[in-house]
C-alpha cells in the first residue's frame, strides 16, 4: 500500500461528507432527546471559540459554527487518511475500523476539544445514555464514511 498517494481532496471530500453526516446526526439526536429542532446549533459550536457571546442569532456566528465544524470533520479525515498506511488494523473491516475512530473521535472531542474550548466542558458528560449516544453518531457518521472512502482510496 502505497502511503505517498496524494490523499488531499479524496480527504477534504471525505471529510465534508463525514462533517454534513455528523451535523445531520447531531440535529436528529438533539431533536431525540429534546422534542425539539436544534435552531442555534451552529452559533454553539461556535461559542466553543468565542464563548457565550456567539449566541447571538447572527448569521457570522452561524458560518463561524459551520467553519469550525468542517474544519474539525475534515481534520479528523485528513488524520485518518495519514495513519491508514500504516495501522494494519484499520484495514481489516470497515465496520471495526469505524467503531475504533467513532469512539476515538468522541473521545478527543470530549476530552480534549471541549475541555480547552471557551465552554470549559467537563470531560466526560454526565449523561451516559447521551454520551453512549453522541458516541453512536460519530461511529455511523464521521467513523464509517472515512473508513469506507479511506479504503476505497487506498485499494487502487
Amino acid at each position: 500500500m502505497a502511503a505517498s498517494k496524494n490523499f488531499i481532496m479524496p480527504a477534504f471530500y471525505t471529510g465534508l461528507l463525514a462533517g454534513t453526516m455528523d451535523l445531520g446526526g447531531a440535529v436528529v439526536n438533539f431533536m431525540i432527546s429534546n422534542q425539539r429542532f436544534p435552531k442555534r446549533i451552529l452559533e454553539y459550536i461556535a461559542s466553543g471559540a468565542f464563548g457565550k457571546e456567539a449566541m447571538n442569532y447572527s448569521i457570522s456566528s452561524n458560518l463561524w459554527g459551520a467553519f469550525f465544524h468542517y474544519f474539525i470533520a475534515i481534520s479528523f479525515s485528513f488524520f485518518y487518511f495519514l495513519i491508514y498506511p500504516g495501522t494494519k488494523f484499520l484495514q481489516k473491516n470497515i465496520f471495526i475500523s469505524a467503531v475504533i475512530y467513532g469512539i476515538f473521535v468522541w473521545a478527543v472531542t470530549n476530552m480534549i476539544v471541549l475541555p480547552l474550548s471557551a465552554l470549559h466542558l467537563q470531560v466526560i458528560p454526565p449523561d451516559i445514555i447521551g454520551a453512549a449516544r453522541a458516541a453512536f453518531v460519530l461511529i455511523v457518521c464521521i467513523g464509517l464514511p472515512v473508513a469506507y472512502f479511506t479504503k476505497k482510496f487506498y485499494a487502487k
